[in-house]
C-alpha cells in the first residue's frame, strides 16, 4: 500500500493515478490550501475518487495528531513526500509557509514514519538545491549552493530525512525532480501559463530575456521512475536527480509553442528575477545504473501532449492565476 502525501498536486496527482491503474491500494493526503486554484486541486481529485482502491485524507501535515492516527492504522506502508509549498518567487512574500508546509510537515511526517514498520520513505526534493553551477551536467554529490528560500528549505527537509532515518530498517530516497511538466501542471509554471496568456491574447512576460536554460522533464516519466525507486532496496540513503539531461532554452520553448499552435503571440522580456537559476541540467546516470528505464520522453512529443490536453480541458478558467 502506497501513502502519497500532496497527493491533489500536480505530481502527487500523476503519482496515484499510475499506483491506482496499477489496481494498487493508495491513501492520499492533501491540506488542498489556496496557493493556486482550489478547483484545480478538486478536479485532480475527483478523478482519483473514482478509484475504489483510493482513500483519501484532507489533513494538513502539520496536524501530527491527525497524521498518526492515518500512520498508526497501516503497517508496511510505501511513502512518497510530494507535499510542499512550491515556488520559487512566493518564498519571498510568505517564507512562513515554507517553514511549515515544508520543514515542519516533513519533520511531523519522518518522526511519525520512524516509529511505525514502512518499507520505503520517498522523499520528494528539488533541482533548486543545487543553485548556479560553472559545470554541467549536475552529479547528486555536487555541493548544495541555494540562492532561494524555497531551496533552503528543501535542504533543510533533506538533512532532516538523513538525521532520522540513517539506520532505519526500510529503504530511503531523496528525489530531485528537474523542471516537471505535463498535463494538470501548476498554472504558475511556464508552459501553462504560457498557454493561459495566449489564449486570452495577453502578452507573455519573459525573465532573462528568454536565455533561461531549463532540464524539462515529462510528469509521466517522473512518475514511472518512482514507482520503480519504490520497488528496489536499500539499507543506506540513496539520492538520485530525475530528469531528462536534455535542456532547453526558454527562447526555443517559444519558438516551438509558436509552431505547435500556429499562432503567433507577444512577448515582453525583463532581466533576470533574484532566486532563479540561470540553467536547470542534471545527470541522469546515477539512476538509470539504478533501474531499468526506457528512454525520456523528449520536450517536443510532451509539450505536444501538453498542449492537446490543454485544448480539451473543459475547466481553463481553473488554470488563471488571481494573485
Amino acid at each position: 500500500m502506497y501513502l502519497i502525501t500532496g497527493c491533489a498536486g500536480f505530481i502527487g496527482f500523476h503519482m496515484c493515478q499510475y499506483l491506482l491503474k496499477k489496481n494498487l491500494d493508495v491513501i492520499g493526503i492533501d491540506s488542498l490550501n489556496q496557493y493556486y486554484s482550489k478547483k484545480l486541486k478538486l478536479d485532480r481529485l475527483s478523478l482519483l475518487k473514482k478509484n475504489k482502491t483510493f482513500k483519501f485524507n484532507n489533513i494538513n501535515l502539520c496536524d501530527k495528531k491527525k497524521l498518526e492516527l492515518i500512520l498508526g492504522k497501516t503497517e508496511g506502508l510505501k511513502i512518497i513526500h510530494f507535499a510542499a509549498q512550491p515556488g520559487v518567487m512566493y518564498s519571498y512574500k510568505n517564507p512562513k509557509s515554507y517553514y511549515e508546509n515544508n520543514i515542519l510537515a516533513t519533520k511531523n511526517l519522518v518522526e511519525i514514519s520512524k516509529r511505525t514498520k514502512i518499507l520505503q520513505f520517498l522523499f520528494i526534493s528539488s533541482s533548486s538545491v543545487y543553485g548556479d553551477k560553472k559545470k554541467y551536467p549536475i552529479k547528486e554529490n555536487e555541493q548544495l549552493i541555494p540562492i532561494n528560500y524555497y531551496a533552503k528549505t528543501k535542504i533543510e527537509c533533506e538533512k532532516i530525512v538523513h538525521k532520522n532515518f540513517k539506520n532505519a530498517n526500510h529503504s530511503t530516497k531523496i528525489l530531485r525532480p528537474f523542471t516537471v511538466y505535463g498535463p494538470f501542471g501548476r498554472p504558475d509554471m511556464l508552459i501553462l501559463k504560457m498557454l493561459t496568456f495566449i489564449k486570452k491574447n495577453k502578452e507573455i512576460g519573459i525573465y532573462n530575456f528568454g536565455n533561461y536554460l531549463r532540464d524539462f522533464t515529462y510528469v509521466e516519466d517522473v512518475v514511472e521512475v518512482l514507482f520503480k525507486l519504490s520497488l528496489k532496496k536499500n539499507l543506506r540513503i540513496k539520492t538520485f536527480n530525475i530528469c531528462a539531461s536534455k535542456p532547453i532554452k526558454i527562447n526555443d520553448i517559444l519558438m516551438l509553442v509558436k509552431k505547435f499552435l500556429k499562432k503567433s503571440f507577444k512577448i515582453k522580456y525583463f532581466p533576470k528575477r533574484k532566486g532563479e537559476m540561470l540553467i536547470t541540467y542534471g545527470s541522469n546516470k546515477n539512476l538509470l545504473r539504478f533501474i531499468k528505464f526506457r528512454k525520456f520522453t523528449t520536450f517536443n512529443i510532451g509539450l505536444k501532449k501538453t498542449i492537446n490536453w490543454y485544448k480539451k480541458y473543459p475547466h481553463k478558467n481553473y488554470l488563471e492565476l488571481h494573485k
